[in-house]
């Protein structure tokens, strides 16, 4: 077994997935993706073996074709990776049967209270998780940086037979072999042709990564324990947040599909998209039910159509096989329209806080102690000198109290004091930089003053690092600056749950509206996704017995995964909008105490749809939404005409040959369980279709909570069900009496039998000026 050293990075809280391009040289080969639409065949070797006479045709020989052949994609689509230079791309780009011909990309990986927080606690016998045995049967896939198949998390106690339609498999590799999955991991395979063929410089002798489905990391086996991990009690961050720890649905199968690389030389994790391509359509072939993929792009996002896109093509078929694929929404926040896995057909998540926090005592010499948020577990730190590096006045040296710059800052400034320093930034970066510039320099711990947010991550060492406002910042700058010899105590950090601790849309969350099409509204909805304890792979600089605390929508994406398993369980028959519409038209728009949920940020404010979407989701309300708001395939490729797409991009989408009605239909008739109008001047009439998922026989009524000077009319005002009569569409009508363009305002529409509250969010925003030329 090869060496393995800990790895010298510190995993940021924000876990980001950015697209890179490389030029290559006109005749330098370099893997192409030729995508040839929906499978014709359902024999998969019958399809590879299309897919080698074509390449065949091109290169001339079968020899060169199987050598040139990265991955055949049979499962859900039809095409294959492979190795053409620019001019073999261009000719085969023009042969009959291919859509689209396109290069490889390199992507990277964007990173115990939870359940009970959300009302599934074990404890209590009536909940959903007890109705549908903790999700057993349903299998969830992951595709990630791979699995730690020894972490309890995964044991398979009390979990019965592999679910009969289950048809993938374990594969062998370093340090893997089969034996290692068992009844709850039922399957590992690792997909890195595409990362190997872009990846001139990977050693895999001498790289830290294991050459399997092993995760190295940690961040793969994190996200698979929130959503599926089993029971594992007396689990704490070095005593922090301790408890039992486990996933949503306890019980359901893990699928793990590896296709994200760790890379020793830029100290940071690469996926290939050619390989994400091929996890999806295994998974798709294997049998999941739930996809999970905490991964996204980066603003300017392509378009739904656009086939660099491959997270959004993959969803599309999985989502079309009934496959419920779930995605993070990104980690750009606060700024607005930064939101990513945008498409509609992808169920997008934000993170929010729990009811918990990490108060750290910091008392000054004069006696006043304030709480700041710290992940310190270490021995208290007795009164030590307290010091804020500035420029002294009449020095020529000049002292940086910026976090970023401490380390211009000569030594003997830090060396065996406490330093406070001031950031503008969010980002964990910040806290990470100034404690090891602090450490550096001989200091013994550090105070970072900062924008509220609750981005919180260990510092390395156990150093002690603690984060608080600009408010308290400043108090603590006053203090220094009238004593001549200021000094400060740091005490652990301590866990606090329930109230008063309130709810959250964490700082780093990506906020909408929808940059590609801003009347979808998107993220969906809001999950716990701050200082989140689960299993993580040994080899972690965290890892605090094979676990760790992580934050980011990455962890907010598998808490949605696990709850969809449940709703799996319960509605095997559902469609994954149905899923969608469910968590969506339920969900707290307070926390589960009653009380306003806050969005963190610049300034803090109440948070709105383009926070949260449908707000923070209630798996217990979800399991019986009463209504939902259906969609199918046709309904998404409506979407994509009424979107303004060309016939020949959505036909290269969907693989079949598709021609949008004239006129087109509307975007505001798509049938999401929201609606937001992005344009308003007079008025707009729009249609929603709801099916009935209760009682038979049932009766609701219209309740309208209208935006800021926004009229709404519905119509009609009741919808009756009964035994024939299951689905019922009705009518918005929306007008304003605003005479300039305005931010967008927020009501809601709520469908009620006095038993469930069908409740959607309405976004308005009128754009007079807008309209006026595109009139003139």
């Amino acid at each position: 077994m090869k060496e393995r050293s800990s790895v010298l990075v510190v995993l940021s809280l924000i876990i980001v997935l950015n697209v890179q391009s490389s030029y290559v040289g006109a005749e330098t080969s370099k893997v192409h993706i030729v995508y040839l639409g929906e499978k014709q065949h359902e024999d998969p070797e019958f399809v590879t073996e299309s897919h080698h006479q074509m390449l065949s045709s091109l290169l001339g020989s079968k020899e060169d074709a199987h050598d040139s052949m990265v991955y055949s994609y049979r499962q859900g689509f039809s095409g294959f990776a492979a190795k053409l230079t620019e001019s073999q791309a261009k000719n085969i780009a023009d042969l009959p049967g291919v859509v689209h011909v396109i290069p490889d990309s390199l992507y990277e990986l964007a990173t115990t209270r939870t359940w009970d927080y959300l009302g599934l606690s074990a404890s209590n016998p009536k909940n959903l998780l007890d109705d549908v045995n903790m999700g057993d049967q349903v299998i969830i896939g992951f595709i990630d940086t791979g699995v730690w198949p020894e972490s309890e998390s995964f044991n398979d106690n009390g979990v019965g037979p592999i679910p009969s339609q289950w048809r993938g498999g374990c594969e062998s590799g370093e340090n893997f072999i089969s034996t290692n999955c068992n009844r709850k991991l039922i399957g590992a395979k690792y997909f890195m042709n595409g990362f190997l063929a872009e990846s001139q410089g990977f050693n895999s002798t001498d790289s830290r990564d294991y050459i399997s489905a092993r995760d190295y990391l940690g961040h793969g086996t994190h996200v698979a324990s929130i959503a599926g991990g089993s029971f594992v009690p007396n689990i704490s961050y070095k005593g922090l947040a301790g408890g039992t720890v486990r996933g949503g649905a306890p019980r359901a199968r893990i699928a793990i599909y590896k296709a994200c690389w760790y890379m020793d030389q830029l100290q940071d994790i690469t996926c290939s998209s050619s390989d994400i391509l091929k996890a999806m359509d295994e998974a798709i072939h294997d049998g999941v039910h739930v996809l999970s993929l905490s991964l996204g792009a980066q603003v300017p996002l392509y378009p739904e159509t656009d086939l660099r896109d491959r997270i959004s093509i993959g969803a599309f078929h999985a989502v079309a096989k009934g496959i419920v694929v779930v995605c993070a929404g990104g980690n750009a926040g606060p700024a607005a329209q930064t939101v990513v896995n945008t498409a509609p057909w992808i169920l997008t998540v934000a993170a929010t806080t729990l009811d918990r926090s990490f108060p750290t005592p910091v008392t000054l010499g004069n006696n006043k102690t304030i709480l700041g948020q710290a992940l310190y577990t270490g021995p208290e730190l007795g009164f030590t000198s307290l010091v804020y590096p500035e420029d002294p006045g009449n020095s020529i040296e000049t002292f940086s109290g910026v976090c970023e710059r401490l380390n211009l800052n000569p030594n003997r400034t830090m060396a065996g004091k406490v330093v406070l320093c001031f950031t503008t930034e969010t980002l964990h970066a910040a806290v990470s930089r100034a404690a090891s510039s602090v450490k550096a320099a001989g200091g013994l711990g550090v105070i970072i003053a900062r924008n509220p947010g609750y981005n919180l991550t260990p510092c390395r060492d156990d150093f002690p690092c603690v984060a608080i406002d600009y408010e308290l910042g400043t108090d603590i700058l006053l203090y220094i600056r009238s004593t001549r010899s200021p000094v400060v105590k740091i005490q652990p950090s301590r866990t606090l749950l329930g109230q008063p601790i309130g709810t959250k849309v964490a700082t780093f969350s990506s906020r909408g509206p929808n940059s590609i099409a801003p009347a979808i509204l998107k993220p969906d909805i809001g999950a716990p996704g701050v200082s989140i304890l689960a299993a993580t792979s040994p080899d972690s600089n965290q890892s605090s017995g094979g676990f760790d605390i992580l934050a980011g929508t990455s962890m907010a994406a598998p808490v949605i995964s696990g709850v969809v398993a449940l709703l799996k369980a319960l509605h095997p028959t559902w469609s994954p909008a149905a899923f969608r519409s469910a968590i969506v038209t339920t969900a707290w728009r307070t926390d589960p105490f009653g009380e306003q949920i806050f969005a963190e940020g610049s300034s803090r404010k109440v948070a709105d749809p383009f926070d949260y979407g449908g707000g923070l989701v209630n798996p217990e309300k979800a399991a019986e939404p009463g209504l939902v708001y259906d969609m199918g395939p046709q309904d998404y490729i409506l979407y994509l005409c009424s979107a303004g797409y060309n016939d020949s991009s959505i036909s290269q989408l969907v693989g079949n040959v598709t021609v949008c009605s004239n006129p087109k239909p509307s975007i505001l008739d798509v049938n999401l369980p929201s609606i937001t109008i992005p344009n308003l001047k007079d008025e707009v009439n729009l249609t929603r279709t709801v099916s009935n998922v209760g009682p038979v026989d049932s009766v609701y009524k219209v309740m309208v909570e209208p935006p800021l000077g926004v009229q709404v009319v519905v119509t009609p005002e009741s919808l009756v069900f009964n035994s024939t009569t299951k689905r019922v569409s009705y009518m918005v009508r929306v007008t304003t009496t605003h005479k300039i363009n305005t931010g967008f305002y927020f009501g809601s529409l709520i469908w009620t039998d006095s038993v469930h509250n069908v409740t959607i969010a309405v976004s308005v925003r009128t754009q007079i000026l807008q309209n006026y030329y595109d009139e003139n």
